[in-house]
This record gives C-alpha cells, sequence and structure tokens, in this order.
C-alpha cells in the first residue's frame, strides 16, 4: 500500500474520507475547546500526515498552549506533516518517523488531553485494538478524550469498541450515525491514568486489505 497516495482520498470533494475528516476535525476543536486553561497535551497515533490534528491547531486559539506528539511509520507522509507544521508556525508540535504501537514514544508527552487513533481500528485485528483501547488508561489523563474512527462495514466493530471504552472507565461522548458511511466515537476518560509502561506493543498493523480477504474466507 502506498499511504502516502491514499491520502489523495481527502482532497475529493464530499469522500468518505474528507466527510470523516471534516467531523474528526470538528470533535478535535470542540475537545480543545472545552479543556481547562493551561499547557495542553496531544498524541496522535498512526498520524499520517497529520490533517486531523493540524488542520486545527494551525487557526485554533489554543495553539500555543499545544504541546502535540504525532507518531506514524510511513516517511513520505511524515515529511508532508513537518512541512504543515513548519508552514503553520506550529512550534510546539513534534511528527516522529517510528512505529505508533509502541509505547516509548508516547513519554514525556502523557497522560494526554486529547488522544487520535484515526484510521487505526480497520487495519488492526480485534486483539489489537482491544489492547490499544485498553492502553488508553494509560495515555489519557482523567477527563482527557480519545477520538476514534472505524469502518462501519461488516462485521461493524463499532458497537464492541465502545464496549471495551465503556468497561475501562470512558464515558461515550459522542457517535457517529450509523448510516454516516464511516465510524467516528469521542469516549472520555472517567478513571485515573495508569503509568506508562515501557516497551509495550499494542497492535500489529496487518492492513485492511488483509483483514478483508481473512474475514471473507471465514
Amino acid at each position: 500500500m502506498d499511504w502516502r497516495t491514499w491520502h489523495d482520498g481527502y482532497d475529493v470533494p464530499d469522500s468518505p474520507l474528507a466527510r470523516r475528516l471534516r467531523v474528526v476535525q470538528e470533535r478535535t476543536r470542540l475537545a480543545l475547546d472545552r479543556c481547562p486553561p493551561g499547557p495542553l497535551r496531544v498524541v496522535s497515533l498512526c498520524s499520517g500526515q497529520g490533517r486531523d490534528v493540524l488542520g486545527v491547531l494551525a487557526d485554533h486559539p489554543r495553539r500555543d498552549d499545544v504541546h502535540a506528539r504525532l507518531v506514524e511509520l510511513d516517511p513520505g507522509n511524515t515529511a508532508i506533516a513537518e512541512e504543515a507544521v513548519r508552514v503553520a508556525g506550529l512550534s510546539q508540535v513534534e511528527v516522529i518517523t517510528a512505529d505508533a504501537a509502541l509505547t516509548d514514544h508516547y513519554r514525556d508527552v502523557v497522560p494526554a488531553d486529547v488522544v487520535l487513533i484515526c484510521g487505526l481500528f480497520g487495519n488492526i485485528t480485534d486483539e489489537g485494538i482491544e489492547r490499544t483501547v485498553d492502553t488508553c488508561r494509560q495515555l489519557c489523563k482523567t477527563g482527557g478524550v480519545v477520538i476514534w474512527t472505524r469502518h462501519r462495514v461488516k462485521p461493524d466493530r463499532v458497537p464492541l469498541i465502545c464496549r471495551w471504552f465503556e468497561d475501562r472507565g470512558f464515558d461515550r461522548e459522542w457517535l457517529s450515525e450509523p448510516d454516516a458511511g464511516f465510524g467516528v466515537g469521542v469516549h472520555r476518560y472517567a478513571g485515573r491514568p495508569q503509568p506508562l509502561l515501557p516497551g509495550r506493543r499494542m497492535f500489529t498493523f496487518v492492513g485492511s486489505d488483509v483483514l478483508e480477504a481473512e474475514d471473507g474466507d471465514a
């Protein structure tokens, strides 16, 4: 998969990716609006070209309060994100080319106020999704928000993902409608943040094409 080319779908007017991006940015903006005064922390797993975060921070009134870390494995995409950071003058945004599955890459920036997990859950196994949801208790501060996405084609895992979050002390704040053409969820953490465990792998990136083929063979 050419992940840089894959992002071209965001630039197609009214495509599912473009509509999903608008919703994720709206929810990210709202989450920042609701944060208390003072420094803020934002992390984005498998951040791609950083559109979810950078498209909001560029003109958000809290931009200078935010220390953000975007973690993405594809160097072509991180190069695009780094250029967007430079152009917008977002000096407190870090773009890291690394495996977003490893907890070590979130040291010094968690527990965070906003955690974005967008474009990931459709590319990993159910076990990986559940481990990642579980690890969100280490990534989120009390009152912090997780904004996540998952497609709603069969098998629709959105209800199960909601249950996994809610079983772990997250309150459902918002969920897109089933017929939206995509799934976006927002969960707010009501528990106490757990210490970040170093050297842990949350998931293995499999790819939606492989997962769909396996489902077809089942």
